[in-house]
């Protein structure tokens, strides 16, 4: 046991419960059970079709796929950094199927399953990891917010826009991507006690990866985080983050209430971060491989697949086309990161404000002035 982990080892935040870190929970929903079989819920019934079951997988896989290759990028010096959801797609694919066309997701910077369900192309997100642009894509139009890098920040952008689709009496409802670290930022609080206290249509999504980077959850809450939601007035559920079938029907459910007018709820996805908090960061230096093991054995997309070849609903010849098309979106991503165009430096005061100043135009002018002045010469 290293130093560092030595440092960070507290007792059970409940005298005799199980260890925070291990997946054995009280109060968790749970469909789909870690070794592929199906149960039911008392609260959360799914009805779903077989198309929508192999749809999720098609979700799960190709998502994953996305994942390991912009790693690879980056370690290879094509990203400037990435932040990796392996472990963490079940959490993202079941929200994000959750969301009606006409919702709106704000997520942090690690929601690329969210962003695969809405229709964002994966090469407008590596832009963004590369460098060349602020992300690509248009969030009124698919309904999925630019990234948000500042801790919380996210959820005071969420809350307002509720609550302006609550005065533009629109049917429609938001959903706020947090992690269990950012539970511990005053954003996050702040949001919450808006929401609560105008009843705004927003669900606060936490993915609980069980580490704010190094720091494990046990140093940041006393109870379970879900528990939190009842100080400020609302309901709160904690869903096994990697059982698909459970993640989509709690926030569906979430959401139908955020739309009759019933207000926020918090749902806690418990979950693991299997890879680095991003590719800066060494794992090893503050957990222990064997937790790592144990929830590899919780793996998302295994237990969907063990249920899907049980109950006769895909079959070998679907998941060899899924990985086919796993192996082709990789092969694009791949290309289309790499022959990225660097962008012109003038792009960068394109979009400052809708209709350009007088004093952006003049910093412009002194922008372009300077560059020339580099042009042809010994600087």
């Amino acid at each position: 046991m290293t130093a560092l982990r030595q440092a960070t080892e507290v007792v059970d935040p409940v005298p005799g419960a199980a260890s925070p870190h291990l997946p054995e929970q009280p109060d968790l929903v749970q469909l789909l059970t870690p070794e592929g079989e199906r149960v039911e819920h008392p609260d959360y019934s799914l009805d779903i079709s077989d198309d929508e079951l192999r749809g999720l997988y098609r979700d799960l896989a190709l998502v994953r796929r996305w994942d390991v290759e912009a790693t690879a990028l980056q370690r290879q010096g094509e990203l400037g950094i990435w932040a990796s959801l392996l472990g963490q797609e079940a959490a993202q694919v079941g929200a994000g199927r959750a969301l009606q066309p006409d919702d709106m997701a704000f997520p942090t910077y690690r929601e690329h399953g969210v962003a695969w369900t809405r229709g964002v192309d994966p090469l407008q997100v590596m832009g963004l990891f590369r460098g060349v642009d602020n992300g690509g894509w248009d969030p009124a139009a698919l309904g999925f917010n630019l990234y948000t890098i500042v801790i919380g920040a996210q959820c005071l952008h969420a809350t307002g826009y509720a609550m302006g689709v609550q005065r533009d009496g629109a049917e429609s409802a938001v959903l706020a991507f947090l992690g269990d670290g950012a539970t511990s930022q005053g954003e996050v609080n702040e949001a919450m006690i808006f929401a609560a206290s105008f009843s705004a249509p927003v669900v606060f999504f936490c993915q609980n990866n069980q580490y704010a980077i190094s720091v494990p959850l046990e140093r940041q809450s006393r109870v379970p985080l879900f528990q939190r939601a009842a100080g400020f007035g609302f309901p709160g559920v904690r869903v096994d983050g990697n059982d698909v079938l459970a993640v989509l029907a709690v926030t569906r459910a979430a959401l139908a209430a955020a739309r009759e007018g019933q207000g926020p709820t918090f749902i806690e996805a418990f979950t693991y971060r299997m890879g680095a908090h991003t590719t800066s960061d060494d794992p090893t230096r503050y957990r222990l491989a064997s937790e790592l093991e144990e929830w590899k054995l919780r793996d998302p997309i295994a237990r969907l697949k063990a249920y899907l070849s049980r109950s006769g609903v895909a079959d070998a010849a679907f998941f060899d086309s899924v990985e086919a098309e796993a192996d082709e979106l990789a092969a694009r991503i791949r290309s289309g990161t790499v022959d990225m165009p660097d962008p012109d430096p003038t792009v960068m005061f394109d979009h400052v404000y809708a209709e350009q100043t007088p004093p952006l135009a003049a910093q412009r002018a002194e922008f372009v002035e300077y560059h020339a002045s580099f042009e042809g010469g010994e600087h």
